[in-house]
């Protein structure tokens, strides 16, 4: 692996970081959205990831020895973005003019404090990313000097 690679990996972990930020925010905006009908409530949504090998980053090139059967992670793709399962809830609000036949309104299960904590946790997560970007850029630039005196 090179010190080029470096930035693949990170740049992957920052995209991948990125989007959980943005379906933590989508899911936060969503929390009090209000619907009549089970099928129509908002339902909060996480991202699934899963490492990228080094065959798939770099098809052809050959990578670190590995160990067993295993073949080394070298970066982040999104597999998706999967719904929650958990149960809605379920207000009785009769004047509320989303409310069904029964007076019940249907609300997101969307967990605002643990959305805060995942937003907390992946932005730390691409700052991680940034600063392993500048350490390497910082390495690199050390390098090219090492002739020079």
């Amino acid at each position: 692996m090179s010190l080029g690679n470096i930035f693949d990996i990170a740049g992957s972990g920052m995209t991948a970081q990125s989007l959980r930020l943005n379906t933590t925010a989508s899911n936060i905006a969503n929390a009090e959205t209000a619907s009549s009908s089970v099928e129509g409530t908002y339902r909060a949504r996480k991202p699934v990831f899963a490492a990228i090998q080094q065959s798939m980053l770099n098809p052809g090139q050959q990578g670190f020895p590995t160990t067993g059967s295993q073949e080394q992670g070298t970066g982040v793709r999104v597999e998706g973005i999967v719904e929650s399962d958990a149960e809605l809830q379920m207000r009785y609000q009769p004047e509320h003019p989303a409310a069904n036949e029964d007076g019940y309104v249907y609300y997101p299960n969307v967990n605002v404090v643990e959305e805060m904590a995942d937003m907390m946790s992946s932005s730390r997560s691409f700052q991680m990313n940034v600063d392993v970007m500048n350490t390497t850029k910082s390495m690199m630039q050390r390098i090219l000097t090492l002739g020079q005196q």
